[in-house]
């Protein structure tokens, strides 16, 4: 099939959904696409789960069911086959957000641990997550990154951080797959990078077991992708990275106005695309060094990759390449992908209803941000319920 076609084939794309299916992703897009309406939806969804009045029902069967695998990891399962049925492997990412005692954080870790394990006995499953805040605090992380000086209870946490690095990392390669860690706010991510790039250091001396996380919208991430390729080389060790473009703009370009500093992202969508396009080029052209995890949901940059793959004769199975898109969102990448043969993930999040609605309020307001995202997402929806003719 021409490239120029391939994300057009909705019959791929949404061979999974029933027609009532179908149906509720297109209402859900339509409701996302009014910005007053998210605003005034997630307040309320807000406050209901805060009164503990009796809306988890509705949240499950509508936005968590459309975005979530499930509860637990065993609800996942039946989303997880499903999928891997279209050769699309499923990323478990328990997206329980902002705890901050130290138990939550034990929980955390041993939750990613028991997913590892679930992940290396599931051929549907390559890879296992985390994100940095779930192992420690946000403010020692800050501290960290921003060269502040730690309390004494202050530096036990951040040993703490360090000792559950490395216990996920380890029990990640003595398995058959890898960890993706993902990135967050900028006046954390400096510490973020520098204990991944310890991991990398250790675990990737003979396969790329950890992978880090370039967050393109910022302008500086090639620059450091070249310093520490060539400290990679330099120490004998492999990279790997997971390449997006950022989840935080809007939070990020206000605290460096509130602050005073120069902003850490591009001045326009058009650089950040730039800036996404060169970073993925610069590692498929270094595939011998650094593995490649392309999270994206931009057609053109997945054309692109396709192409540089092609043009360098690497094979679409190459395991050191892999596509990948959240659930819920963009099915004719994915499903396209999948079909044509290359490897393919979807980020599967899943946590009890109430515990998820930070994640789920994310989407909604990111989806309603990128405009362009929600009305493609409706027009091959409409496309297939015509095609259906429902």
């Amino acid at each position: 099939m021409p490239k120029s076609s391939l994300f057009e084939n909705t019959e791929v794309a949404f061979s999974l959904k029933s027609d009532s299916e179908l149906e509720r992703a297109y209402f859900l897009f339509k409701m996302i696409a009014n910005e007053p309406l998210v605003k005034i939806g997630t307040a309320a969804t807000k406050l209901a789960l805060n009164l503990h009045l009796p809306v988890e029902g509705l949240i499950r069967s509508t936005v968590f069911d459309h975005f979530c695998g499930g509860v637990n990891e065993e609800d996942c399962l039946p989303v997880v086959d499903k999928l891997f049925a279209k050769q699309v492997y499923s990323v478990l990412d328990y997206s329980v957000e902002g705890k901050e005692l130290e138990m939550s954080f034990d929980v955390a870790t041993d939750k990613v641990l028991r997913l590892t394990e679930f992940a290396e006995n599931k051929k549907a499953m390559h890879f296992s997550v985390f994100k940095p805040t779930g192992f420690g605090r946000m403010e020692v992380w800050r501290k960290i990154t921003e060269n502040e000086g730690l309390s004494n209870v202050e530096r036990i946490e951040w040993e703490k951080i360090k000792e559950r690095y490395d216990k996920v990392c380890k029990k990640v390669s003595e398995t058959g797959i890898s960890l993706l860690i993902d990135a967050e706010e900028s006046w954390m991510q400096g510490a973020a990078d520098d204990l991944a790039l310890e991991m990398m250091k250790k675990y990737n001396k003979e396969r790329v077991v950890v992978f880090s996380t370039l967050q393109c919208y910022r302008w500086d991430r090639l620059s450091y992708l070249k310093d520490i390729h060539k400290l990679a080389k330099k120490d004998g060790f492999k990279l790997g990275f997971k390449i997006v473009r950022g989840a935080y703009l809007e939070k990020e370009n206000q605290r460096a106005e509130d602050n005073r500093y120069i902003t850490p992202i591009c001045a326009s969508k058009e650089e950040t695309d730039t800036n996404f396009n060169t970073i993925m080029a610069y590692i498929i052209n270094n595939l011998e060094d650094i593995s490649l995890f392309v999270g994206t949901h931009n057609e053109e940059s997945t054309f692109l990759a396709m192409e540089l793959m092609e043009k360098k004769n690497v094979a679409k199975k190459e395991d050191r390449i892999w596509f990948g898109q959240l659930y819920g969102m963009s099915d004719h990448i994915s499903f396209n992908l999948a079909k044509e043969g290359y490897n393919v993930a979807k980020y599967l999040p899943f946590g009890p209803v109430k515990d998820v609605m930070p994640y789920l309020i994310r989407r909604a307001e990111e989806n309603t941000s990128v405009a362009g995202q929600t009305t493609r997402e409706l027009s091959l929806l409409k496309k297939e319920k015509k095609r259906r003719n429902i």
